[in-house]
């Protein structure tokens, strides 16, 4: 699973089209210290080669970075960081809560 996802990741960020197209996850993330789950949708956008925006759980964040294996962001004082080779998400709430889990693709 991990291999596909990293491998649609790039496909879509290597193909030079006109139409937008969008990769979405479905995050299972576990938050310590409560050990609650939540689960978490995760939109990214290509735009031709360019990655042209990011939604978490339907909100888009001011601002996002990106490099070859994983992508940077927050939201409500959440930062987010997703692993695009290993479909993992780590979060933080400014030290006082964490995030770990799984990332998968959803069928289009």
């Amino acid at each position: 699973m991990k291999r596909r996802l990293a491998a649609l990741v790039l496909a879509c960020a290597s193909q030079a089209q006109a139409a937008p197209q969008t990769l979405t996850l479905s995050c299972a993330v576990v938050y310590m210290p409560a050990r609650s789950t939540w689960v978490r949708e995760v939109q990214i956008q290509w735009d031709g080669d360019t990655l042209s925006s990011v939604r978490i759980d339907g909100l888009t964040p001011h601002s996002f970075s990106v490099d070859a294996d994983s992508m940077a962001t927050a939201i409500d004082n959440e930062r987010i960081q997703i692993d695009l080779r290993l479909s993992r998400w780590t979060s933080d709430f400014r030290g006082l809560a964490s995030g770990q889990g799984r990332c998968d693709t959803e069928a289009p």
